[in-house]
């Protein structure tokens, strides 16, 4: 495509129509100016088209625009929106370098950016304003020729300023604006000889870090950080040459930092120093790793944790350096197991760990101190523990033993020797935050066992957690996820399938704590119940053990009372676990009154009455996913009469407004589809691999049987929902069935059968929204000749944009703010 058609294309006539008007309100400051959300839309507009074509021949044919950046300049109170609008768009149309030099013809650019233009201005005050600046300025310098206009205007000078200005987003887009500049800078001859002295560099790049060096030497803790994030920046995203010469001329006075007590800009110096250490231009110097391990010597212990997490996700990085960085994070859980412990030494911690006497201090010096240290310390050492390159030999049982202390310490079961562990104990009991923290580090070490004396130890501490009345509903979440984790990584006796004894022990320990929770008057601890029933139901459901202990319990009873349950979210959860007991035969039979000679009630009964009568869309939701997967594994309930099953679900589905349910409605059709037809329910209508047609026979008898379940006029009206995942998914489901009716799909024969034009006046009447009328039924010969004359391959890619391309689309979004001008002239007009 030429440019001018690509340019054509994106900026049509009627948008060229209505750009006059709109320049002329924004540039208007009477008029009310539109919201914040319109203008970004319209930049993000503009950047579109100046990135398809040459912004010079945007302004030549739309002098508005330009017009309009002069109207800025002229002293008149517009707002600072509109302001830090056109400063945005002069800097999206200045990134080409042609359209700079076409608008510095009338020093536009240097009154928009320089002291002359907004920085003298009353609106400089507004951080919308000064954004706006900064971002322009980022927008603009893409070219050499925006280099020489930074320096000589000034901008510069701003620019460093800004970095300590009292809004974090304008600072922060500050230090980024430098660290680009530095890089475009850099780009020309200096980078292919860099060297470490500043008469090598240009000027603007001399500039930059002339100032970065007098920031990283001030007393001032803000300017040490602002030196540190430009540099962080930089390094993070140029890994070309020239870095490596500015690691050596600014390293020195970075190392100089740590001299300094406290060390200043603690959290910036770690983000620069693992920014150059992930650069591959500067990972071969051995400065670099000697000044991360004197900087793990010198941080405080809750500063130095993520930096030593940091080092040791580094892929190349010296062993004796991953040693330090291992110790430095492990320090604090090592003070724990020492005031626990009942005998001195810590036997399987790496070489070096112990507990350090300014770790246990900062433990010990408040609760939120060793509270925030505990929690930083465990989440680090549960992100490392997956990570391939992580510690070998792990020390496995340590930090089990670690995380039993710390749960001890929290629910106050520890019997510690020391006064540290006395104070320990004060400081951690009842601690939700530490209780959550360490429950999930427990639950992340299940991938990798220990010593069973230690496993008996984890078992033990998670069921007091289960049973204690103190447990808050988040902790026993917590709790419940992690004895899940244990019981599944729990090792199988040789030549059986069922668990191991210390597991079928905690198991049986584990049902009557689990059979209270289900009565607890809290119902997120219902919830979290039910939740564990269903996952060890999934799991263990046909095992023997399993089955024999859960049978022996009131579980069963108690989840499906819970069907009834008060809150929408618990009755969910209630049939998710009644859906996968009853799949696995482990519904108990009732001996009660209701139920006369043990005979059960039809779960399946139950659950239609919760789709069709239920007020809370949650439980319906749950209900079909539910017989989704009953019809998929063949349920015994469902396997007696599939059709009558698929006919009733879908009858009750289609009426609901919820449009997950109708959407896991056409996921049971299309299952429901697939078994009929005697193929797997896989095709994907977007791939190119031909399909497997069904055999005459089968496909008609197949037909006929969706036609008794009353699927197609399911699927049919479904394909004009207004929800569009919906219409998808009845898409797909009618593209899976016409590629296995006849890979083609030629419409042959589409009026032949005297059916097909009440079939189509159906497809009218649902296409219209007239879907509460009772329909006649549809024959097969008629739905398939529809089926074929539907054109479902042009729906789908309509369905596949998004559903506002239309509405917000340029045009629109022009007209929308022109419109809501007008409107508020008149409400204005009207007051009157």
């Amino acid at each position: 495509m030429s440019f001018a058609g690509t340019y054509c294309v994106i900026m049509d006539p009627e948008c060229s129509k209505l750009l006059p008007a709109l320049c002329a309100v924004l540039a208007d400051p009477r008029q009310p100016v539109a919201d914040d959300t319109c203008l970004e839309k319209l930049l993000d507009w503009f950047k579109t088209v100046t990135e398809a074509g040459s912004s010079v021949l945007l302004l030549q044919e739309n002098p508005c625009l330009v017009e309009l950046l002069f109207q800025v300049l002229k002293p008149q109170d517009l707002s600072s929106g509109v302001l830090s609008f056109s400063l945005r768009l002069a800097g999206i149309l200045a990134a080409q370098e042609n359209c700079f030099q076409y608008l510095q013809q009338g020093e536009l650019l240097r009154g928009l950016f320089g002291e002359s233009g907004p920085l003298g201005r009353a609106a400089w005050t507004a951080p919308t304003v000064r954004s706006g600046w900064i971002q322009g300025l980022r927008s603009l310098a893409q070219h050499p020729s925006a280099l020489h206009f930074l320096v000589g205007c000034g901008a510069l000078g701003t620019i460093f300023s800004l970095q300590g200005d009292p809004s974090l987003f304008v600072a922060s887009a500050a230090g980024q604006l430098l660290a680009h500049v530095l890089a475009l800078c850099m780009r020309g001859q200096a980078e292919e000889h860099p060297g470490p002295q500043a008469s090598d560099w240009p000027t603007c790049a001399q500039q930059i870090v002339d100032h970065v060096e007098e920031s990283l030497r001030s007393a001032d803790s803000p300017q040490v950080t602002q030196a540190l994030n430009v540099l962080s920046t930089t390094f993070g995203h140029c890994h070309s040459p020239w870095t490596q010469a500015l690691w050596v001329r600014l390293s020195p006075l970075v190392a100089c930092l740590l001299e300094k007590d406290p060390v200043p800009a603690a959290h910036s110096l770690v983000d620069l120093l693992l920014s150059a250490a992930r650069s591959p231009v500067l990972s071969a110097d051995c400065g670099l790793w000697e000044t991360l391990a004197q900087t793990l010597s010198h941080l405080s212990c809750t500063q130095a944790g993520p930096l030593a997490l940091g080092v040791l996700k580094l892929q190349a990085c010296p062993q004796t350096l991953r040693a330090q960085a291992f110790g430095v994070l492990l320090q604090p859980l090592a003070c724990v197991l020492e005031a626990a412990a009942q005998a001195p030494g810590l036997p399987g911690l790496p070489a070096g760990t112990t507990g350090d006497s300014v770790v246990v201090d900062t433990l010990l010096s408040s609760k939120s101190a060793c509270v925030g240290l505990l929690c930083q310390t465990l989440a680090h050492v549960e992100l490392l523990q997956p990570m391939p390159q992580r510690p070998s030999p792990w020390p496995q049982a340590p930090l089990l033993g670690a995380a039993v202390a710390v749960l001890r310490f929290c629910n106050g079961s520890a019997a510690p020797t020391s006064d540290v562990g006395g104070r320990l104990c004060v400081i951690l009991v009842g601690c939700v935050r530490v209780q959550r923290a360490a429950l999930d580090f427990l639950g992340t070490l299940a991938q990798g066992l220990g010593p069973q004396e230690l496993v008996t130890q984890v078992l033990a501490v998670l069921l007091e957690y289960l049973k204690s009345p103190d447990s808050s509903p988040t902790v026993l979440k917590k709790a419940f996820q992690a004895a899940l984790r244990w019981l599944r990584s729990s090792p199988k006796p040789s030549g059986c399938c069922d668990m191991d004894p210390h597991s079928q022990q905690f198991l049986r320990e584990l049902l009557p704590v689990l059979q209270k929770r289900l009565c607890s008057p809290c119902w997120e601890v219902r919830d979290s119940g039910l939740e564990f029933l269903t996952q060890l139901t999934r799991r263990w459901g046909g095992q023997a053990g399993f089955r024999h202990t859960l049978l022996a319990s009131e579980v069963p009873e108690l989840a499906e009372q819970l069907l009834r349950d008060p809150e929408s979210y618990v009755r969910a959860s209630a049939v998710n676990a009644m859906g996968q007991l009853s799949s696995q035969g482990l519904r108990a039979t009732s001996a009660s009154p209701e139920y006369p000679g043990g005979q059960q009630k039809s779960l399946l009964l139950d659950l239609l009455h919760i789709l069709s009568a239920d007020s809370e869309g949650f439980p319906r939701r749950a209900v079909m996913q539910v017989f989704t997967e009953w019809l998929r594994d063949g349920h015994a309930e469902v396997a007696e009469d599939p059709e009558q099953f698929v006919a009733r679900v879908l009858q009750v589905a289609s009426q609901d407004l919820d449009w997950e349910v109708r959407a896991q409605g056409l996921e049971l059709a299309l299952v429901f589809l697939a078994q009929t037809l005697g193929q797997p329910a896989s095709y994907c209508p977007c791939t190119m691999a031909p399909p497997e047609v069904a055999p005459p026979g089968r496909l008609a008898q197949a037909l006929q049987a969706l036609c008794r379940v009353r699927l197609f006029e399911f699927a049919f009206r479904a394909l004009f929902d207004c929800d569009r995942p919906v219409a998808q998914k009845s898409c797909d489901l009618l593209l899976f069935l016409r590629a296995r009716a006849a890979p083609c799909g030629n419409p042959q024969d589409a009026g032949s059968s005297p059916n097909v034009a009440s079939a189509e006046a159906a497809l009218q009447r649902w296409r219209a929204g007239q879907q509460g009328q009772p329909q006649e039924d549809l024959e097969p010969e008629a739905v398939m000749a529809v089926l074929r004359s539907v054109d479902l391959e042009g729906l789908r890619g309509a369905l596949a944009e998004s559903s506002d391309h239309v509405e917000k689309s340029p045009r629109s979004l022009l007209q929308d703010m022109l419109a809501t001008v007008g409107t508020l002239v008149e409400n204005e007009a009207d007051c009157y």
